[in-house]
């Protein structure tokens, strides 16, 4: 009997495809609906180290079950300087893992049960009113909507073995030797590129593996050249990115190459170990089925799963030893003398084992802070386009801004119930400092990009140059080392114009300068004007409590409490508490 090309064939495959992608859709939405933001500041806060970042990748893109979404979230935190470099590369490699655990998934033959169960859980996705409940829901209903959409396609796609226009061509993919192993594998990555989901290709292929169409090798092939097309996504999403957040994606894309260049080396061998390790998941895949009088291959689909399983894992415990080397060659792409300057996300003097001890902890503190203001400092440098300061103003100040908030985090966390009252009130100081020099950052950064955007002529340079050095040296209450040295004269020797003075001067400019050079000048000056008074404020701040004599006090309350008078009238150690 003559398959009806449309009703059959068409019709099934692409709604199936279609269902299986909006499933995949629906099941992600849902999870990360219920779970993503939690996820991100776990990631954040564990992905310390290369074994813990591939720890929670595999996690976490097991959980919302799209590498994809788990890559462009790396990505993206990479980019706010949330992630360094080099536990990036290893949430991604442990991303790869995670998304095998769907595939894994998807192997169960479930197809049957999808509709009816995508029907239970559309009609609560429907009619509950709680929110919670609705994204639960949704998952559960995208994940029976997967199996539907499978069985659909290897419905669909079953008629074509009896087509030999359709057979002759496929015929030509045969994973059987070197050269039609990497046809297949660039085919795949192609398709995966495109629609931009290797679930979706491994699907596919699954699919037309159950129905005969692909023998089963060639069906494992085929989800080498997935995880190969996979790493385009993360690429595009890191094109508008920071260099750090390229390098994330670029390091997706050498650590996927270099897997699938090493086990198209080894496939062969591989298969025949894959061909062992069957015997345990039901035997050889190669094996058909009678279903209502027609073959299916239903273990075709189990090999794929577990080959891109097997796969991933391997090509982790391969690479995972070179990460260190990862990062330092990919930090050397598109690598400027800028990025050398540096790196002011990451806390310098603050350690967590530290806050158990209050004197350390202050001292920390004060120089981390200081620390901030010197990278504050630098916005001055960038408005003078020195060529050791940061190239781009937005990335330096995510950068001092991730600072300063680690600082307000690690001071907060000081606060203990028994804490004496001059303690308390030395801390607070220090996070209302902190706050300031966040607040004078932003300002300085305000100044930079001023300066950076609107160009003046020579005449208006003089004003912006004079506002220029009178805030260095303005910072130099707050930062004494800050820029050149004041000269050793009598006080009140060297004069420099004030912001009064300045804006005077601007008015005052002649017909050559152009009323947007006099609005852009002005609007210097009041960013100038603030930043003087932060300056002021932190200035005041740290007069407002007596720094030292509270760390003295909290130094001789800590030599009390480690030594008391034995029972024989001596003193002995006692541990802090």
């Amino acid at each position: 009997m003559e398959a009806d090309i449309f009703k059959d064939i068409i019709v099934p495959v692409i709604g199936g495809l279609g269902i299986f992608m909006l499933g995949l859709e629906f099941m992600a939405n849902g999870i990360q609906a219920l779970s993503v933001n939690r996820m991100r500041e776990w990631l954040a806060k564990i992905a310390g180290t290369p074994a813990k970042g591939v720890i929670a990748g595999t996690l976490i893109t097991g959980v919302i079950q799209s590498s994809t979404a788990m890559t462009v979230m790396v990505v993206g935190l990479v980019n706010a300087g949330v992630i360094a470099l080099r536990p990036a590369i290893s949430v991604i490699m442990g991303a790869n893992i995670g998304t095998t655990l769907g595939n894994g998934l998807i192997a169960l033959p479930l197809g049957p049960l999808g509709l009816l169960f995508g029907g239970i859980f559309g009609l609560v996705y429907v009619f509950a009113k709680n929110e919670k409940v609705r994204n639960i829901a949704l998952a559960c209903l995208g994940f029976a909507l997967i199996f539907y959409g499978l069985n659909l396609m290897t419905g669909g796609l079953r008629p074509l073995r009896g087509m030999p226009e359709v057979m002759s061509i496929i015929s030509g993919l045969h994973a059987e030797s070197f050269v039609g192993l990497v046809v297949c594998i660039l085919i795949a990555a192609l398709i995966t590129a495109l629609i931009h989901s290797s679930s979706a290709t491994i699907g596919i292929v699954m699919g037309l593996g159950a129905a005969g169409v692909l023998d089963w090798q060639t069906a494992v092939a085929f989800s080498l050249g997935a995880d190969l097309g996979t790493t385009i996504t993360s690429w595009m999403a890191s094109l508008n990115l920071s260099k750090n957040a390229k390098r994330a994606a670029y390091a997706h894309m050498s650590f996927n190459f270099i897997g699938v260049a090493v086990m198209i080396l080894l496939f062969f061998p591989a298969i025949e170990l894959l061909k062992w390790g069957m015997g345990w998941f039901g035997g050889d895949p190669g094996v058909p089925v009678m279903v209502n009088g027609k073959e299916t291959f239903p273990l075709v689909p189990v090999a794929v799963g577990l080959f891109s399983t097997a796969f991933n894992i391997f090509n982790t415990v391969l690479l995972f030893p070179f990460v260190g080397i990862f990062e330092r060659v990919l930090s050397r792409i598109g690598r400027t003398a800028a990025e050398d300057i540096e790196d002011y996300s990451v806390p310098k003097y603050l350690k967590r084992e530290m806050s158990s001890d209050f004197t350390n902890a202050v001292n920390a503190v004060q120089q981390e802070t200081q620390r901030h203001l010197n990278a504050g400092s630098l916005f001055l440098g960038i408005a003078r386009g020195l060529k050791t300061a940061p190239s781009d103003p937005g990335e330096h100040y995510v950068a001092t801004d991730i600072l300063n908030r680690d600082i307000r985090s690690f001071s907060a966390s000081l606060f203990t119930d028994s804490m004496p009252y001059e303690q308390q009130d030395l801390v607070a100081s220090l996070i209302e400092e902190a706050d300031f020099s966040a607040s004078l950052a932003e300002t300085l950064h305000q100044v930079a990009r001023r300066v950076k955007r609107e160009k003046v002529g020579p005449d208006a340079q003089g004003v912006v140059t004079e506002a220029l050095t009178r805030l260095e040296v303005k910072l130099r209450d707050i930062l004494p080392d800050y820029g050149v040295p004041n000269a050793p004269v009598p006080a009140g020797h060297v004069k420099f114009a004030t912001v009064e003075d300045l804006r005077e001067k601007t008015l005052l400019l002649g017909k050559g300068v152009s009323s947007g050079e006099r609005g852009a000048i002005l609007a210097l000056l009041g960013s100038i004007e603030r930043a003087e008074l932060l300056i002021e404020r932190i200035d005041a701040e740290r007069k407002s409590v007596n720094r030292a004599e509270v760390i003295a006090h909290a130094q001789a309350a800590k030599a009390k409490a480690g030594y008391r008078p034995d029972m024989g009238g001596g003193l002995s150690p006692q541990p802090a508490e």
